[in-house]
């Protein structure tokens, strides 16, 4: 497999792994600043240069954690990172809730203090978080694509977004890349997502490549998923799915094991293997779990490993869906 990868059409290239910064917060679980500091730098390390961030992680504490890191470099924190990072959600004036927002002015304003935070003057990429469907896509492109011109982002993208609506703002712009959750756990972009990324030279971005710890050596347990608020409601995490999910998994691990991988490595290696234009951002607090992310980048699967792998875990194994109701709001379902 190669080891790098071309950001959109005409982006850089980078390591065809790259790293989900919402693990610097307490998402899933306590990260400390040294924690923080301890990951960035085995990034480094490892050759692992796209961090993906966003300004509601940890309200803002992700990208600030980047940035003091950033700063502690020097001169040679310039070239170090290609830093993506995102906009769009926010919370009501009046009744607090949870709400998006694509206008241009919240749009620039926020990426305005994630640039602060970061203490850079611009970054690689800049994605809209969530689309705000009462706002046409291509209004919001146009938007997207004045912000290069005035030098704060390179490449423009969006979060969650359906093939159409992709389509759509690719008309107005080049959208260089397209986040969307993608495992052997999460299999719905195969149904048009990454045809539409790879006939628009966009790169999709697979954010929880290891089915948030189920396709791990050590998945998360069920008390574990109990106490964070995220996995506390979401299916999967919930009896008597988790156990199902545990117990089809058991199958991938033992697999992985046979092989002398790790079964992270093993699940972004077969993301790997599925376009040249798929890149993993998997998140952890853990430099020897980030170690094993990125093996996946030299690690080649014959096309009997393949089908052996699709044949332990087959499309459709996982119990529950990926999201509650509530976590449904703002994706766009397009199969």
């Amino acid at each position: 497999m190669s080891s790098s990868i071309t950001l959109g059409q005409h982006g850089p290239r980078m390591a065809s792994v790259g790293y989900g910064a919402m693990s610097l917060t307490n998402f899933y679980g306590p990260c400390d600043e040294e924690q923080a500091l301890n990951v960035l730098t085995a990034c480094v390390d490892l050759g692992i240069d796209h961090i993906d961030t966003s300004n509601v992680y940890g309200a803002g504490t992700s990208e600030s954690r980047i940035g003091a890191f950033l700063a502690k470099q020097g001169s040679h924190a310039k070239d170090m990172f290609k830093i993506a990072t995102k906009g769009g959600i926010t919370t009501h004036p009046e009744t607090g809730a949870r709400c998006f927002n694509n206008a241009l002015e919240h749009l620039e304003g926020e990426l305005d203090k994630s640039l602060a935070r970061l203490g850079v003057d611009c970054v690689e990429l800049f994605y809209v978080h969530r689309r705000e469907q009462e706002r046409d896509i291509e209004d919001v492109t146009e938007g997207l694509a004045s912000l290069i011109k005035k030098g704060k982002t390179k490449h423009i993208g969006f979060s969650e977004i359906a093939p159409d609506s992709l389509r759509r703002a690719s008309k107005i712009h080049h959208i260089a890349a397209v986040q969307s959750e993608y495992s052997l756990s999460t299999r719905a972009p195969e149904l048009g997502l990454v045809q539409a990324c790879a006939e628009l030279s966009t790169t999709l971005v697979a954010f929880s490549p290891v089915g948030r710890t189920f396709l791990t050596d050590t998945p998360m347990s069920y008390e574990t998923g109990q106490s964070l608020a995220f996995t506390q409601k979401n299916p999967r995490f919930m009896q008597p799915q988790f156990a199902a999910n545990i117990a089809s998994t058991d199958k991938f691990r033992q697999y992985a094991a046979d092989h002398g991988l790790a079964a992270a490595t093993l699940a972004i290696a077969w993301l790997l293997h599925q376009g040249k234009h798929v890149l993993p951002i998997p998140g952890t607090r853990s430099v020897e779990h980030l170690a094993q992310a990125a093996k996946a980048m030299s690690v080649t699967l014959s096309a009997d490993m393949l089908a052996e792998i699709e044949a332990i875990l087959p499309v459709g194994w996982a119990a529950g869906d990926r999201y509650s109701t509530a976590q449904w709001i703002g994706p766009e379902r397009f199969c």
